[in-house]
């Protein structure tokens, strides 16, 4: 079976996903302990916190899945598999099209392979799936034009402050979201824009692709004192930036001119810095220009739903043809073992000479390999045509029970 759980942007706001994706992830270590799971690939982005799993043992009435919180969304097999496949394709995403989460996915699975638990299902699950956004891309227009977390970011500093040209930009976080975001504003005909990162080097490195400047993230506060406009993007379990840190660096300024933008999740700046009247935004204030951007590309969405069905289904006969490989591994080996015995019978009773030993173990090695031949032929025609009660009937047949 392949399971799904998750929490993300399309029925939770970012606070609840704060609060969720810590119930997601005690719910996977329960799972994982009771059922000893080694088949797993964990997703997380600023949108989502997903679990993809494999598991011959746990069932659709596992008590530990029918749980009570309505934000933990859980599907199971072609349902979890379809989610995938839009996931890769920039359907599932905020601002759909966009090409971030193709690049998240292809380093979870990475992930997964490297601390081995990726597993031969999973791993041909996520590579149809990464298959699949790619081909979605190639053949439609779905991430064509504005189509990223960085240019809706823009798009909303706009609306509220107007032209960015001559504005001083803060980036905190040199991460993947924030050098997003950042290379969406410099763009912009900005008059300066500063990069701090917990490691500096990766803060010089992006400033000086910006044309920016890189800044120690200790030395912020000099520096938000003259920004008008922060992003703030880090992967700290912790805020960043609060009320009582701010006011007293933003003090000689009219609040309203500073917009504050947070992509982090958990988020880097508390809400309590509204409270000194400055422009605070985070993920749920992107939804009203996803929200454009997806009536936009309607049309694309529909062409794109085309090539997943079709890949859908060859992905089907993959997984069709991985179940009959294993009871035809096993039928092999059983008539493998008598054939050994049974030439073993013969040889004694012939053992005159070699050359008839010889003789024996190619004659019994060719009957079997006729009579597994076409057994074997069958039995893939029939996971090509999804005659599921033939396969099982091959299974209760041939594979010998412990």
């Amino acid at each position: 079976m392949i399971i799904s759980i998750r929490v993300d942007h399309t029925i939770a706001d970012i606070e609840t996903m704060e609060i969720v994706s810590k119930d997601l992830k005690d719910l996977f270590k329960q799972l994982k302990e009771k059922f000893d799971i080694h088949e797993y690939i964990e997703i997380s982005t600023c949108n989502r916190y997903e679990y993809y799993i494999h598991d011959d043992f746990i069932t659709y009435d596992e008590p530990l899945l029918n749980h009570e919180n309505k934000n933990i969304i859980i599907e199971y097999d072609d349902t979890s598999i379809i989610h995938l496949l839009r996931m890769t394709s920039g359907l599932e995403s905020m601002i759909v099209g966009e090409d971030q989460i193709l690049g998240q996915i292809k380093d979870a699975k990475q992930i997964a392979d490297k601390e081995n638990h990726c597993g031969k299902v999973l791993d041909t699950l996520f590579t149809k799936a990464i298959h699949v956004g790619q081909e979605v891309r190639q053949k439609t227009k779905i991430n064509q034009g504005s189509v990223s977390i960085g240019s809706a970011a823009v798009d909303l500093a706009e609306e509220i402050i107007g032209d960015l040209s001559n504005k001083c930009v803060l980036v905190i976080g040199a991460g993947e979201m924030g050098t997003l975001v950042a290379k969406a504003m410099a763009e912009k005909d900005l008059k300066a824009i500063f990069v701090a990162n917990r490691t500096y080097f990766r803060a010089n490195r992006l400033a000086k692709e910006l044309g920016g400047e890189s800044i120690l993230i200790d030395d912020i506060g000099h520096y938000l004192a003259n920004a008008d406009v922060v992003i703030s993007a880090t992967a700290a379990p912790h805020y960043i930036l609060t009320k009582d840190k701010v006011e007293p660096i933003i003090c000689n300024k009219n609040p309203k001119s500073i917009l504050m933008i947070d992509i982090a999740n958990p988020r880097d700046i508390n809400d309590d810095v509204k409270e000194l009247n400055v422009n605070l935004l985070n993920i749920d204030d992107l939804r009203g220009v996803a929200e454009k951007n997806r009536l936009q590309r309607e049309n694309e969405s529909v062409a794109a739903e085309k090539i997943i069905g079709e890949e859908f289904g060859l992905l089907e006969n993959s997984f069709k043809l991985m179940q009959v490989e294993g009871i035809l591994r096993e039928l092999r080996s059983n008539m493998e073992d008598i054939r050994q015995r049974e030439s073993e019978k013969a040889i004694v009773k012939l053992a005159d000479s070699e050359g008839s030993v010889k003789i024996i173990d190619n004659l019994t090695r060719s009957i079997v390999n006729k009579i597994f031949y076409d057994i074997s032929v069958n039995i893939k025609e029939a996971a090509k045509d999804e005659d599921d009660y033939l396969i099982d009937a091959a299974e209760k047949f041939f594979v010998k029970k412990d």
